[in-house]
């Protein structure tokens, strides 16, 4: 059986990570993909577990920990993106792993970066590397996905919407399962 580490990115307390107008905070938007992708990946038969907590910031370090240490087949960190902290016209989704990773990592960002654009209908912004420490640290293939710009006000409202929510969770998830199962 696979197990699977979904992070939602960033803490209830971080601050900065939220839409121009508050409306949005981005733990909000990460929380509730990722608790849809927790039981679309159960649903399969996928072992998850989560490196954040609702109640507190949880450190990158004590993140990366946690899935090294429960020997995780894959770690999906889940993001909303921006663009400074006004209104802009910035919109997409980007999909980052770390640089010069292996085929395994560059796999499974391409199979979740692909059905994210595919499903949600947002511009391609592409597959980027990032010196990013959920994707320097962890020991396993990892990806972080951007699924759409707080500081855009039409991906704003899909952010807040339970529509787009669904939609980003059902395409990472198939993504990851055909990673798992077809590469």
């Amino acid at each position: 059986m696979a197990t699977m580490i979904i992070d939602a990115g960033h803490g209830p307390k971080t601050p900065g990570k939220r839409s121009p107008d508050g409306a949005l905070l981005e733990f909000q938007f990460n929380c509730a993909v990722a608790e849809l992708l927790k039981l679309y990946l159960q649903q399969e038969g996928i072992d998850v577990f989560f490196s954040h907590e609702y109640g507190r910031d949880v450190p990158l370090w004590e993140r990366t920990a946690i899935a090294n240490r429960l020997n995780a087949d894959a770690f999906v960190s889940i993001h909303a993106n921006a663009y400074g902290n006004n209104w802009n016209e910035a919109h997409g989704i980007e999909t980052f792993t770390y640089p010069q990773v292996g085929k395994q990592t560059s796999r499974l960002a391409e199979q979740i970066h692909h059905s994210l654009v595919a499903a949600c209908g947002r511009r391609d912004r592409g597959i980027k590397t990032a010196n990013f420490a959920v994707l320097r640290e962890t020991k396993m293939p990892a990806v972080l996905v951007e699924c759409g710009f707080m500081t855009n006000r039409e991906e704003a409202n899909l952010l807040l919407s339970n529509t787009y929510r669904v939609q980003c969770a059902r395409a990472i998830s198939f993504g990851v399962l055909n990673w798992l199962y077809f590469t």
